[in-house]
């Protein structure tokens, strides 16, 4: 799974590397080295009417619309911060907003922690990311929700599969990444045929060239937050490119 993530670009760095010809946020989001589950994040999605990519902020953690209190709707997140592209058609949080409400994550690069099964001491960190200075563009879907006063809340999950190669000697899911030649009709309202869309998140050679190093166990505390998070640790090996 998918439960730590940074992400430290400005929005007009988003708006470049996206290509957002609609909507931005009126107020920024700060860079952050260790996002948790609850928190704003920026999502990137069309906007049905314009067709026009737009920039967003949702709260992480899908709200379904049943919800009839806050506390509810808030305590629902983080059980729903990541949707399983295996049964994201079926399961009722999520099979009607994966029809019509599918967005993108930008990420700098995410963390998983090792479990028992594979090579490492189980618990010890990990950061993935690109090799480059591009985002990783995770598969996502978004929904909205009223506050009993009125207010709307838009919420969103990271949508992950079984972790492939060196991935899955860390952990057994990751999130799915998205190439850019996907993000079109991936987000495209337009489209709801199920097995469209699970084409387009089924990979093969998509994580080829992604960097995955050990990191300290700072990140373990959302009160750390910063860079320092995303510098290797050494574990007796060098870092892997893969």
């Amino acid at each position: 799974m998918c439960g730590r993530f940074a992400q430290s670009k400005m929005e007009d760095a988003l708006v470049e590397e996206y290509g957002i010809t609609g909507a931005v946020p009126t107020s920024p989001l700060p860079a952050s080295w260790n996002i948790a589950p609850t928190k704003d994040i920026y999502i990137i999605r069309e906007d049905e009417k314009s067709h026009a990519k737009e920039l967003g902020i949702a709260s992480w953690g899908l709200i379904g619309s049943w919800h009839k209190d806050l506390g509810a709707a808030r305590a629902s997140q983080s059980h729903a911060i990541n949707a399983r592209s295996e049964s994201v058609f079926e399961k009722p949080t999520f099979r009607d907003v994966v029809r019509k409400r599918r967005c993108l994550v930008p990420a700098d690069g995410y963390y998983e922690w090792a479990t028992a099964l594979g090579p490492y001491r189980p618990k010890q960190p990990f950061y993935i990311s690109s090799p480059d200075e591009n985002s990783l563009s995770l598969a996502g879907i978004w929904n909205e929700w009223v506050w009993p006063n009125g207010q709307l809340v838009e919420s969103v999950a990271i949508i992950t599969c079984d972790s492939i190669g060196q991935l899955a000697t860390i952990h057994s899911r990751m999130p799915v990444i998205l190439p850019k030649d996907r993000w079109e009709p991936w987000m495209d309202p337009s489209l709801a045929d199920a097995d469209h869309l699970r084409k387009l998140m089924e990979y093969s050679d998509l994580y080829v060239g992604l960097s995955v190093y050990a990191v300290s166990n700072s990140v373990n505390s959302v009160a750390h937050n910063g860079p320092e998070l995303i510098k290797p640790v050494t574990l007796g090996e060098p870092q892997t490119l893969f």
